[in-house]
């Protein structure tokens, strides 16, 4: 029998609700159950410590449950996990289930001898009943809508991968206006709201992450059709799922072409130029409430008209739902109103605006807290608008320096004039981040020693190291100019001959390939010289569709990558979900350490008929372009005869004849490389998840990057392991290596006959290749 954990802040608490449990099962029935709950009989609180000695109390060997009552708790409760066995925290789930109706449901599951996985599912139903009654169960919206006060309520869980950011949040704003009902949106799960619909702002800075639950109450003339048009727009993710129509996506998508020689990784060298992208609005002078908001009213145009502007010659989407957040009737309301209070129009702006960046950075997803910087670009740009200056920046020449890196500001920037950005705040995944490496501008974020700087100093950026030289004497000068001059030339004689074979000094040809996620990808990677694909990310390709995609719409667009790479053999890695790449359509459920837990295979040894599905499509597929297919994952022979047992079973229903091979990523099937030699065509080795297993890093995490770039040797040493297990077959690598034009030569002498890289790279991989020795030993 299990046992069941709680978790409380209140002592008082965690003893009551435990003891209300205790009553619905006989006492001999009764299984383990322990509290740790506060600090002591006062203190609110929880103790990692006493949460781990409870788990270890309550185990039998069934496993452990445990019970929570606030989201701190839970941080507590994973820490305890840490502290504890490893293969008791294995057996240990720290459920979502509400306190007091999960226990008592977990309580009276246990009792029956049911299985962890069985008590945490009936633990997590606890509010069913209550839902259900009440008519507001979050598990259907399709159902009939539920009455509230006079109106309806809605219900949904976000399924969107980030969340309700600014996209998916200003599809629903737009998809409702119009309709003559007054919408109120709020996180139920965080607490938050109720705010406007109609308020793109106000729903971004409830901070709705996927899993959280959205509630709507809906009043009005035409709550229905609001009501219909909001479960239109969730179930389609909020315009974020990707009914893909391969007719439209296999063709070429047109967009702006960058010089190809601003790669973003050039080496750059300028004075630098501090942006104080904050204007001084010190010298304002007020006028009455009349001037004022005819004032804001002419800012608004002014900023509107730029955006438009802007957003004309762009494809990524930003500049629309910046005029989006400027045109917010709740926003504008609260500007008119703070000045009809007596506050001078740039006074309203600057307060409103700040409180709302503040609000995003309260924020504990890192995606959605970086936000806050739009809500400061639209801030900027409407202080320039009012003090009568032009709206975005005027910006000098040089290597400019600024606390953060707006939109409005990235999509102006002159690249006859800037050389490159510097920001002092800020991360890698602002929008306006995104905007300039999209347009090739060398980029350090978040480079606080910038700070202090004088204006004018001499700098340099190596973006590929990601360096900043300040002030560099003539030696340093001298070095990275050369360094500079060279890699301009590299990468114009690589983008000449990136059509052309890649073969070493010895005649060895090397297939240089794509790694692919997109259908866009597959034309990308084409225009680069890519020989096929060795990698065809599918978690990846279908990430935002909200269903299972069926066998039809995976072979069709199967057939349109291939169709793409001019039919070149493309590698279709089959579904690789779990750790840090989760698919909305299967749903896992949380693990202390996901990155050795249930991933590739695994998954799919778990829901055999999605594995299904995907083998039919390749299937398909290849009766269209040619395709091999490769398995995620593997550690043992045992996995790879059950995935060639599905493929087996699928060709006898679909037909056709295709490779079936394996990624190598961890050491297991790096040192038994030969027991895979019967079932196995040829091997991939993804030397990210290789080098993390290995050496023991999170290639997430940046505190233990400059470990993941030291010494690897016991990486290459199984790298060439495996290699040579496999001697006279295919070879590839796909991990970020093969795209290191560095290791090209110790890859090549290990064995390896195929890199498939990051396709900008394509051209300068080859030219690696080309520039391999004769005296390179290379294994046939």
């Amino acid at each position: 029998m299990i046992g069941i954990v709680v978790v409380s802040h209140s002592r008082s608490l965690g003893l009551a609700v435990s003891d209300l449990a205790a009553q619905m099962v006989p006492p001999e029935a009764r299984p383990q159950m322990r509290v740790a709950a506060g600090l002591d009989e006062t203190t609110f609180g929880t103790d990692a410590a006493a949460i781990a000695e409870a788990i270890m109390e309550a185990d039998s060997g069934a496993g452990v449950l445990v019970l929570v009552d606030l989201g701190s708790a839970i941080l507590s409760a994973e820490m305890a996990l840490e502290f504890i066995d490893p293969e008791l925290a294995a057996r240990t789930k720290i459920s979502s289930a509400p306190l007091v109706e999960g226990l008592i449901a977990a309580i009276v599951t246990a009792s029956t001898s049911a299985t962890l996985e069985e008590v945490c599912a009936e633990a997590v139903q606890g509010l069913a009943g209550k839902q259900d009654q009440l008519g507001d169960s979050p598990a259907d919206s399709m159902a009939t809508p539920a009455p509230t006060e006079g109106g309806l309520r809605f219900s949904w869980m976000i399924r969107n991968p980030h969340g309700l950011h600014a996209r998916p949040a200003a599809a629903l704003v737009s998809g409702l206006r119009g309709i003559d009902a007054t919408i109120r949106i709020s996180n139920t799960t965080l607490s938050k709201g109720p705010v406007s619909a109609s308020s793109l702002t106000s729903i971004q800075t409830l901070g709705l992450r996927r899993g959280d639950l959205m509630e709507a109450e809906i009043i009005g003339p035409e709550s229905e059709k609001a009501y219909s048009t909001l479960t239109d727009l969730a179930h389609s993710n909020f315009g974020e799922s990707k009914d893909i129509e391969p007719s439209i996506n296999a063709t070429r998508l047109d967009h702006p072409r960058q010089d190809p020689m601003r790669t973003g990784h050039q080496i750059v060298i300028g004075e630098a130029r501090y942006i104080a992208i904050d204007p001084d609005a010190s010298e304002y002078i007020a006028g009455d409430v009349p001037t004022e908001l005819a004032r804001l009213n002419a800012a608004i145009d002014a900023v509107a008209q730029t955006l438009e502007n802007l957003d004309k010659g762009s494809t990524l989407g930003i500049y629309g739902v910046q005029l989006l957040t400027l045109k917010d009737e709740f926003t504008l309301d609260e500007l008119r109103s703070d000045i009809q209070g007596g506050l001078p129009a740039i006074e309203a702006v600057q307060d409103r605006f700040t409180s709302f960046a503040e609000q995003f950075e309260a924020i504990d997803d890192p995606y959605l807290r970086a936000r806050a910087e739009d809500q400061r670009g639209i801030q900027r740009m409407l202080i320039r608008a009012l003090l009568g200056s032009e709206v975005s920046p005027g910006l000098a020449s040089g290597i400019l320096i600024m606390p953060e890196l707006d939109p409005i500001t990235a999509g102006t920037l002159d690249p006859e004039l800037c050389l490159g950005v510097i920001t002092t705040s800020g991360g890698a995944s602002g929008h306006g981040v995104l905007l300039a490496q999209s347009r090739g501008f060398p980029l350090l974020t978040g480079r606080a020693d910038a700070r202090t700087i004088p204006d004018g100093t001499l700098l340099a950026i190596d973006p590929v190291e990601g360096r900043l030289f300040i002030d560099p004497d003539d030696e340093e000068l001298s070095t990275l100019k050369e360094e500079q001059s060279k890699r301009a030339a590299a990468t114009a004689e690589a983008i000449r001959l990136a059509h052309k074979p890649a073969v070493t000094g010895s005649g060895t040809r090397i297939i240089v390939e794509a790694n692919i996620a997109s259908i866009q990808g597959a034309h990308d990677g084409l225009e680069a010289g890519a020989e096929g694909s060795g990698l065809v990310r599918t978690e990846v390709l279908f990430a935002d569709w909200d269903h299972a995609p069926s066998v039809d719409e995976q072979a069709e667009v199967f057939i349109a990558i291939g169709k793409a790479l001019n039919h070149q053999t493309i590698t279709i890695r089959t579904w690789d979900p779990g750790g840090d790449k989760p698919l909305p359509f299967l749903p896992q459920d949380p693990e202390p350490n996901p990155m050795l837990g249930e991933r590739g295979i695994r998954v799919m040894r778990r829901l055999p008929d999605l594995l299904d599905d995907q083998l039919a499509a390749i299937l398909l597929a290849s009766q269209e372009t040619p395709v091999r297919v490769m398995f995620p994952m593997i550690t043992s022979p045992k996995e790879m005869l059950w995935a060639r047992s599905r493929l087996v079973d699928a060709t006898r229903k679909v037909g056709g004849q295709i490779q079936a091979g394996m990624m190598v990523e961890t050491p297991a099937s790096a040192l038994r490389a030969r027991d895979f030699l019967d079932l196995a065509d040829f091997i991939s080795i993804g030397t990210n998840d290789l080098t993390q297993y290995t050496l023991a890093v999170d290639r997430g995490n940046s505190s233990v990057t400059e470990v993941a770039k030291g010494d690897r040797s016991a990486v290459w040493d199984l790298i060439a392991m495996a290699a040579d297990a496999f001697k006279g077959r295919p070879v590839c690598v796909c991990g970020d290596i093969a795209s290191d034009p560095e290791s090209v030569a110790r890859l090549i002498a290990a064995g390896v006959t195929e890199l498939s890289v990051r396709a900008p790279l394509i051209g300068m991989i080859k030219q690696a290749v080309r520039a391999v020795p004769c005296a390179v030993q290379i294994r046939e």
